[in-house]
């Protein structure tokens, strides 16, 4: 609570000294200017979230969620796609430490994205071009960034995917590989990782068909923390710019809630009404790895901080 404290003060501080009257500077600077304002707001607001949902004491609201051990020391085994297709993967599985109606199927809405991610990883190269076409931009939640005939890299939709849950990021992706194929690979990856109560029907998770519990998604981040630890730093990133067509460059905003604390390692967050508040994370407990998944909840924030109070103890 005292870092976050200490981050308030400071972004606070930094936006009530502007170094240049607005008047005096040209209109691109001008604008270049109120957009970093308005970012600093958002992450003022953050902070201050942040910071209300650590002092609430309150049972967890999540109809569903686990958590566990990443440093377990079994192995468990599955195939290895990609660079190192045919190989057997062998990971460390997870030992539960708290559940609560861990095998009960919720929609995940955005989560949807980890696995999108995997399946980009694995079958696209991350310097490939990708050109952008009107049905890669269909989906709703879009960025002026991603326009159509962009010519942009499999790694920037990635992040952009990752970072502000850009659904049409994660849309392109899959028409470059062939939308059936592609969506073929994530039902196939979460079969390989014993997924056995999730599907998937789209490739950002608008859809309510895309379902899995707690403990699946805990297989899913598992296979992610430990052969694509770069998934996780992506989702930390709140640094990520791109232009727009007129050449302005915008910040595609960490929609990633817990992304200014040092013990998330990363993870993904999202929201549908049907879905209410969902995470999928993994946050470094007394230096080990601990996977937190919620689905259905009412305040990821609080239901994540009581989880971590009750592990400290």
């Amino acid at each position: 609570m005292a870092k976050l404290s200490l981050l308030l003060f400071i972004i606070l501080t930094f936006f009530l000294i502007v170094p240049k009257p607005v008047e005096a500077l040209a209109q691109a600077e001008k604008a270049l200017l109120l957009q970093r304002i308005e970012i600093l707001r958002q992450e003022i607001q953050l902070l201050q979230s942040l910071l209300f949902n650590l002092r609430l004491q309150q049972e967890v609201s999540a109809a569903s969620y686990v958590t566990v051990n990443l440093s377990d020391n079994s192995v468990t085994q599955t195939t290895v796609k990609g660079e190192d297709e045919g190989k057997p993967w062998k990971g460390q599985t997870s030992s539960t430490i708290l559940e609560k109606n861990a095998s009960q199927p919720y929609p995940i809405a955005s989560l949807t994205k980890l696995i999108s991610a995997v399946v980009a990883r694995e079958h696209i190269e991350k310097n490939q071009t990708i050109r952008l076409t009107e049905k890669m931009l269909e989906p709703l939640g879009h960025s002026p960034s991603l326009f159509l005939g962009l010519n942009i890299s499999a790694e920037n939709l990635l992040k952009a995917s990752l970072i502000q849950s850009t659904n049409d990021a994660s849309e392109a992706l899959a028409y470059f590989l062939g939308k059936e194929k592609f969506l073929d690979l994530m039902n196939q990856k979460a079969k390989e990782l014993g997924m056995k109560n999730t599907v998937f029907s789209d490739t950002h998770g608008l859809s309510l068909a895309n379902r899995s519990t707690a403990e699946d998604l805990a297989k899913l981040v598992t296979y992610i923390h430990q052969q694509h630890p770069e998934i996780l730093q992506i989702t930390r990133d709140n640094d990520f710019w791109l232009p727009d067509s007129t050449g302005r460059l915008l910040k595609f905003q960490n929609v990633n809630n817990f992304y200014p604390l040092p013990e998330f390692i990363g993870g993904k967050t999202e929201y549908l009404a049907q879905a209410k508040q969902t995470l999928a994370s993994v946050f470094r407990l007394n230096e080990k790895p601990v996977a937190i998944i919620l689905l259905y909840s009412d305040n990821r924030q609080a239901d994540t901080f009581t989880i971590l109070n009750r592990l400290k103890k």
